[in-house]
């Protein structure tokens, strides 16, 4: 039942998503840029709603996927579906590395070293030629899908969004309901009797990791061919800290919690941008209520009160 339940809300909700393009209530724009980072919290919430470990260094594959499709949409003249791909190979490969060195520790001591090697990275943006400093890549050119769909009409680049989420999403749904998943909820809710029933957790956990890493790329991927821009900020820690409150505010281990969360803060930047430096405490404020409001996140809350599974 609540499988059916999802599946009928999800359904409700892309087929509502699909006809945007044709009424005025929702900028084009703002949608898309929901769209890449909901696929950048989500790639959070598969690490650490599912496996149970907090990473504070998801902006390293976030902002090298930017910095890579941009790169090679730019220089190169490759299509969109293979700069994508091009900076999901990347972050995922850069994903195996991180998680080999982070999962050899556990709590704290693991998010600190995904912050840490994060932050290499942010040093490595700042020093190599082609990412242009604080400058960051700009004007990267959207190309034609397929080599001969234009994406640079805001309709046809919303529909390529939508179909690259509506992927990432089918993906996460696939990986969370297979098995492999309900061996990350195990790691997640009992390693050690996980590991008494012969489960080899640390290559689990560096799968999920290497995943996440790579749904990440796809997120930044997505972002700098929407957006037009790679930047510094792409890759800075606060991105990653941004993913995690979206995380946190939308329902850590639900499927719909991150999206949401990521369409609340999306929406809270743009309302609150004309506050200047306040907009940070505003958001902190309003996080604040939510959190002590809704314990277990907005869709959290919903799903657990309605009793489904969203």
């Amino acid at each position: 039942m609540n499988t059916t339940a999802l599946n009928k809300i999800s359904i409700i909700i892309f087929v509502l998503l699909a006809l945007v393009p044709f009424q005025d209530f929702v900028y084009d724009l703002f949608l898309m840029k929901v769209f890449c980072f909901a696929i950048f919290a989500a790639s959070v919430n598969l690490l650490l709603g599912y496996a149970g470990l907090l990473s504070f260094g998801h902006a390293a594959f976030f902002g090298s996927a930017s910095y890579v499709t941009a790169h090679v949409m730019k220089e190169w003249g490759v299509t969109p579906e293979i700069g994508l791909l091009i900076g999901v190979i990347c972050s995922t490969a850069l994903g195996y590395v991180f998680g080999s060195l982070a999962i050899r520790r556990q709590g704290i001591y693991f998010a600190m070293i995904t912050l840490a090697l994060a932050q290499v990275v942010y040093f490595i943006a700042t020093q190599v030629p082609f990412t242009n400093g604080e400058d960051g890549i700009q004007g990267v050119p959207r190309g034609q899908f397929l080599g001969f769909i234009d994406l640079m009409p805001s309709t046809n680049m919303y529909w390529f969004s939508l179909g690259v989420f509506g992927l990432a999403f089918l993906l996460i749904l696939r990986v969370v309901n297979s098995p492999f998943g309900q061996v990350l909820k195990s790691i997640r809710e009992n390693e050690p009797r996980a590991i008494s029933l012969g489960y080899n957790v640390d290559r689990y956990k560096l799968m999920a990791f290497t995943i996440s890493a790579g749904l990440a790329g796809l997120g930044g991927g997505l972002k700098s061919l929407v957006l037009q821009l790679a930047s510094l900020s792409d890759v800075f820690w606060h991105m990653s800290g941004e993913a995690v409150l979206m995380t946190i505010l939308g329902g850590i281990g639900t499927l719909w919690g991150p999206i949401a969360g990521a369409a609340i803060i999306i929406n809270l930047q743009n309302y609150l941008a004309n506050l200047g430096g306040w907009s940070t405490i505003t958001t902190g404020a309003i996080f604040v209520i939510c959190v002590l409001a809704f314990r277990k996140g907005v869709v959290g809350e919903i799903a657990h009160r309605l009793k489904i599974r969203i």
